[in-house]
């Protein structure tokens, strides 16, 4: 078994402490402080960014953040509420008014490269080594995220160029899942010590993983890419006017 350090969200959650293992970072805190401040002020739909701002304290400050130190599977369903929620509703709170200024195509590559990196054993391991690893990590999974969600709900992306989007990050999402699904080895010695404790062998823990990346995660993507194509087919009011 390995020995791992996990820099952020403290040492695995065991099942007799899990509710006990909040995380009170007194910086993580003022951030929140801060975020609250714009949603109040700044947000054109303050209830999607309440929304994220409740998903923020899940991941990161509710015991979920030391669970996730146990089981891949967890780290993998906080990377995906990041991604496909908390992201989507901060563009919903903060969006571009107009065209988005960065081709959607190239920040749609961009989060699927990103994707991928961290989800990769190496730069896996090493994000969770120190704090600043970790927080690159946190930080670039939301941010390309959330600048590709903008981009798809931006009023010039409805239609044609968001539902592709929208289907190619499913499709490179589903093979990421497949792929830990599949896998017949475990990849990510990190969490070998803990699964055991609860329950699981370090193949299944990753397997789970896969699964949530591969059906759960889509969820989000599908029903915004339904709503987008249900309003591209209603009539704008200038022709329900006519």
């Amino acid at each position: 078994m390995t020995n791992a350090v996990f820099a952020y969200c403290g040492p695995p959650a065991f099942p007799d402490e899990l509710w006990t293992r909040w995380n009170p970072d007194p910086l993580l805190l003022a951030v929140l402080a801060a975020l609250a401040f714009l949603i109040a002020r700044r947000a054109a739909e303050p209830r999607a960014g309440w929304g994220a701002m409740a998903l923020v304290v899940l991941v990161f400050i509710s015991p979920l953040c030391a669970l996730s130190s146990a089981l891949f599977s967890v780290r993998v369903l906080h990377h995906v509420i990041l991604v496909g929620a908390v992201a989507p509703l901060l563009a919903l709170a903060f969006p571009w008014r107009g065209a988005a200024r960065v081709p959607l195509a190239m920040l749609v590559a961009v989060h699927a490269v990103v994707l991928w990196l961290w989800h990769a054993p190496g730069p896996y391991g090493w994000g969770l080594a120190s704090v600043p690893a970790y927080w690159l990590m946190q930080v670039t999974l939301l941010g390309s995220g959330w600048l590709m969600w903008r981009a798809i709900l931006a009023p010039a992306a409805h239609g044609g160029p968001a539902l592709i989007a929208l289907a190619v990050t499913i499709g490179q999402m589903g093979l990421l899942g497949a792929l830990l699904v599949f896998a017949t080895v475990p990849l990510y010695p990190a969490h070998f010590a803990s699964t055991l404790a609860w329950g699981f062998t370090p193949l299944g823990d990753q397997q789970l993983a896969g699964l949530l990346m591969w059906v759960p995660a889509m969820l989000p993507y599908l029903a915004i890419g339904l709503w987008l194509a249900w309003a591209s087919l209603r009539p704008s009011p200038a022709e329900a006017a006519l």
